[in-house]
């Protein structure tokens, strides 16, 4: 069964602590095996110079990950970070940030996701991240 935008906001107004709801995330798109999160500029967020903090970019490609895992398993299910690596490219100021976690493999215990946040607007990639996560249910 294909997960809807909906149930996806759903999924994450439900299964996150408050402090991540805080970040302001919304669901863009889920579509199979990838999820397309928005995180919204806030100077909340920002670091000393202006750009967005890796704190907030880390959390946005964590929670991408879990609604991308539900999106191939047609609905929340619980599951827990393994691992999870990400690279700073370049600096996002004044911009929301689409996060695009995509499923590399998924398996009955394991998936395995490769995420890619821009700001919005740009096709240059701010962070890339992977993750791996265990499926617990």
């Amino acid at each position: 069964m294909a997960l809807t935008t909906a149930a996806a906001e759903k999924i994450l107004a439900d299964n996150f602590a408050p402090w991540v709801l805080d970040l302001g995330l919304s669901v863009d798109s889920v579509d199979g095996h990838e999820a397309v999160l928005r995180l919204p500029w806030s100077e909340r967020l920002a670091r000393e110079g202006g750009g967005m903090s890796g704190q907030a970019l880390m959390a946005a490609a964590d929670t991408a990950t879990v609604i991308a895992v539900a999106a191939a398993r047609g609905g929340f299910v619980p599951m827990t970070t393994v691992q999870q690596s990400i690279s700073f490219q370049r600096p996002v100021v004044g911009a929301d940030v689409l996060v695009r976690a995509r499923l590399t493999k998924t398996g009955k215990r394991m998936a395995f996701a490769d995420i890619t946040m821009t700001a919005e607007g740009s096709e240059e990639t701010a962070a890339h991240a992977t993750a791996v996560y265990a499926l617990l249910g």
